[in-house]
């Protein structure tokens, strides 16, 4: 039923959750996984409206911790018994979710996998949720799993 699932990491213990089930779908269904990492500013600034400029070694560690928050992913992967495609994405002054979205048309996925923090409230309105914009967005069916 889906043979090719995106699943966006961040290294977060809610990130994980959903890796894990994605790795359980993709175990029932022989899906072909695509860990997902995408950078970008927000990263680094938070709510501040204001542009921020990156050093070159800065945008080197975050692409660097990219690759780790991947690696890992991807051990937890081959320690169920599978295997996953790497990707790293930047995204510099676009939303996260806005990536996710189009590598799901570009890969092309039949599902999204990812964790979502839950917001409410003030929290959500500030911060926002890329797990509702990937869900409005996306071009496939999109499983949300809670981080608690």
């Amino acid at each position: 039923m889906y043979q090719n699932i995106l699943v966006p990491v961040d290294g977060s213990v809610t990130a994980r959750r959903g890796l894990d089930e994605a790795v359980k779908i993709a175990k029932s269904h022989g899906s072909r996984l695509r860990l997902l990492h995408v950078l970008n500013e927000v990263v680094l600034t938070g709510l501040d409206p204001h542009p921020t400029l990156f050093t070159a070694a800065t945008l080197d560690s975050l692409r660097e911790g990219g690759r780790a928050v991947l690696s890992t992913a991807a051990g937890a992967v081959r320690e169920q018994g599978l295997s996953a495609e790497l990707e790293l994405q930047e995204c510099w002054g676009r939303r996260a979710s806005d990536v996710i979205v189009e590598q799901a048309e570009q890969w092309p996925a039949d599902l999204i996998v990812m964790g979502t923090h839950g917001r409410r409230g003030l929290r959500r309105l500030a911060l926002g949720s890329d797990a509702e914009m990937v869900v409005r967005g996306a071009p496939v069916p999109v499983l949300l799993v809670r981080g608690s």
